[in-house]
């Protein structure tokens, strides 16, 4: 059964035959049938509502209302009184001039854009008392109180950072803290305590405040600057609308700090970005198992193009909190050398949520560390013991034109046996990699013009597969086995229009596997 959740209206039209299309590829229907042209079609439109915001032309500078530049005097009053200023006059421009300025917490207000002009650098405090009050955020998928964001706004309209200067979290003081966090929270979100009585921001408690969170935000513009070496995520745009984030440079260091963190928004573009991460360059997240689930919300309606890293977890990354589901994603033109995956879509059971529409095209990839592409369902890293059997569910997506060497494994799809990753579409890939494509409880699996060379092992690995197509394939000269098959429940795999001849062996099954579960076809 074709399944499409609840789709952006105008969107379901498409998307429901897209999957179709896609079922009925994988099961030997149309073959090429699928294309992708009818999803990068919607883009346009998408785009179109994306529309960044406009300022008056009023110029609020910040050393007018007490900031001084040196990096020694703490500037917070200054830039609190210059953004008030900004806001009670109808909204403009708070510039920071050329220079080094300390300050604590930024809050942001609406109508206000915060431009850095070259060669300024804004540095934070490392007073962990700075950041208090506590303010509402969202951390690792569960909403609570905790020290402000470096910088901070919520429920605003139309708000901008930009410029070319720099945004220097000074963050190494609240690394050592990631040892030590507290758990009380998850156990919160799971008991269903109010969020109001979710109140931490302390020393003990040991939450990080993320570099710069947007709460609930509309037409957010982020441009040109470069920004690291914050306490934890980068740049965490929360529940927001219309966001717009190019040309930012993300170089950051220290233990999770992913780059940009997408969390429940809707309507997002991320273009000629960089990244050099020590956590995940863009990672796209709604939510963290009953928190995610109460709110509800999903990430939707998001193109990444013209981005590139040079080192980072994944290049797209999908979770691990993704509870409220992710959805109508595009990434193109995009090149990934030294990180340690392009493509990386994990979660795992308990919880719950849809990853579908996701489509990448026209990638290149150089020296990964990991995978070039891994959807898993069996994400270690978290150690919280699972609140239910909640299983999630990956459909529906489509990547293709992928060149590149230098990978430990091409592929890696790992499934669990309730809830099979379904209906992915891999077209026009070459990849030399140690080892090919590794997939286990899948279903519906199409690899069109795929040439994968590993150095060792089967150029395909499917335990517990269904419908499954390969076509148009090439088995590299002196390949010992092309494919291999195992598990009691695989089936219906076939092999199309493909040149074996340099396979020492075409096929490998393994016990309990049905003999008819393999056939080729010209």
């Amino acid at each position: 059964m074709i399944r499409v959740g609840h789709l952006t209206p105008g969107l379901v039209p498409v998307f429901l035959a897209l999957a179709i299309r896609l079922s009925c590829a994988a099961t030997g229907g149309d073959g090429i049938g699928f294309q992708s042209a009818e999803a990068w079609s919607t883009v346009p439109a998408l785009l179109a509502r994306i529309v960044p915001p406009t300022f008056p032309s009023r110029e609020f500078d910040v050393t007018q209302f007490g900031a001084v530049a040196g990096g020694i005097t703490n500037c917070t009053q200054a830039f609190s009184r210059a953004i008030a200023a900004c806001a009670d006059a109808g909204g403009g421009r708070v510039t920071v001039p050329g220079g080094k300025f300390l300050t604590g917490p930024i809050h942001l207000q609406s109508n206000v854009e915060l431009h850095l002009s070259p060669d300024s650098e804004v540095i934070f405090s490392d007073k962990f008392a700075d950041y208090l009050p506590p303010v509402l955020v969202r951390a690792g998928g569960v909403e609570l109180y905790n020290y402000s964001p470096l910088i901070y706004a919520r429920d605003c309209t139309n708000i901008a950072i930009t410029g070319t200067g720099k945004l220097n979290g000074n963050g190494a003081a609240w690394w050592d803290w990631k040892s030590r966090e507290t758990k009380a929270f998850f156990d919160m979100s799971a008991k269903g305590v109010p969020v109001e009585q979710r109140v931490f921001g302390t020393p003990e408690a040991a939450i990080r405040p993320n570099f710069l969170c947007l709460l609930s935000c509309t037409n957010v513009l982020l441009e040109d600057f470069t920004i690291g070496s914050g306490p934890n995520w980068t740049i965490h745009p929360i529940y927001c609308l219309n966001t717009t984030i190019r040309r930012v440079n993300v170089d950051t260091d220290g233990p999770n700090n992913d780059g940009i963190d997408p969390d429940s928004c809707r309507d997002l573009l991320i273009e000629d970005c960089t990244f050099s991460t020590g956590d995940d360059c863009v990672v796209l997240k709604s939510g963290y198992n009953e928190d995610g689930w109460r709110v509800n919300r999903p990430t939707e309606n998001v193109v990444m193009r013209h981005c590139s890293s040079t080192r980072g977890h994944g290049g797209l990354v999908v979770g691990s909190e993704m509870s409220g589901g992710v959805r109508n994603v595009f990434m193109e033109d995009c090149h990934f050398e030294g990180t340690d995956r392009a493509i990386r879509i994990k979660s795992k059971r308990g919880r719950g949520g849809v990853v579908e529409n996701i489509f990448a095209r026209n990638l290149t990839v150089k020296n990964l560390q990991h995978e070039v592409v891994i959807l898993n369902m069996d994400y270690s890293s978290d150690k919280n013991q699972a609140a239910n059997e909640r299983p999630p569910v990956f459909r529906n997506m489509m990547i293709e034109n992928i060149t590149g060497e230098g990978a430990p494994v091409a592929v890696l799809i790992s499934g669990l046996e309730d809830s099979p990753i379904e209906n992915i579409y891999f077209r026009n890939m070459t990849v030399t990699s140690t080892r090919g494509v590794a997939a286990s409880n899948v279903k519906g699996l199409t690899f069109d013009k795929v040439n994968i060379t590993p150095a060792q092992g089967p150029v395909f690995d499917f335990t517990n597969a269904t419908d499954i197509a390969i076509r148009h394939a090439v088995a590299p000269p002196n390949t010992g086995v092309f494919l291999k098959l195992e598990g009691t429940n695989s089936g219906n795999v076939r092999i199309e229009a493909s040149d074996l001849t340099g396979a020492k062996r075409a096929f490998l099954t393994g016990a309990g596997v049905p003999g008819d579960a393999i056939t080729t076809h010209d």
